[in-house]
C-alpha cells in the first residue's frame, strides 16, 4: 500500500489575492501559484489554497498550526497582521483540552487554532 501525503484545502474566500497575501504575511512561502490555486508551506506544514468561496462551508472550517513559539506569533500578529487585513483573534489562551492556543478567523472566514509543538 502506498501513502499519500494529502495536503490540507484553505478556501480564500471572496478575495484570492487578499488571501494569498495574507499567509504570505503570516509566515507561509509560496510554493506554486497558478489562477486559483496557490501551495504554502511553513516547514513541513502545508496546504493548497483554492479560489472558492462559501461562506457556510469556511464559518465551519478549522485548520490547526503547530508553532515552537506561541507568544512570537502572538507579537507578529498584533504587530503586523491586525492593522493589514480583515481578522478576528483572540490571545493565547489555556484550554481544557491542556493546549494554549491562539484562535484567528482569517480573511476568508476560517478559523485557526495555533498551538505550540510542545
Amino acid at each position: 500500500m502506498e501513502l499519500i501525503n494529502l495536503r490540507p484545502f484553505i478556501p480564500s474566500g471572496e478575495d484570492y489575492h487578499l488571501a494569498q497575501s495574507f499567509f504570505e504575511d503570516l509566515g507561509f512561502e509560496k510554493l506554486y501559484s497558478d489562477e486559483g490555486l496557490s501551495i504554502f508551506r511553513m516547514a513541513k506544514q502545508e496546504f493548497f489554497l483554492q479560489n472558492f468561496h462559501n461562506e457556510e462551508f469556511q464559518g465551519n472550517y478549522m485548520v490547526e498550526l503547530l508553532v515552537a513559539d506561541l507568544d512570537g506569533w502572538w507579537t507578529h500578529i498584533q504587530k503586523s497582521l491586525l492593522a493589514k487585513y480583515p481578522i478576528k483573534v483572540k490571545e493565547p489562551t489555556l484550554y481544557p483540552w491542556g493546549k494554549r492556543e491562539i484562535h484567528l478567523i482569517d480573511p476568508s472566514g476560517v478559523c485557526w487554532h495555533i498551538s505550540e509543538t510542545k
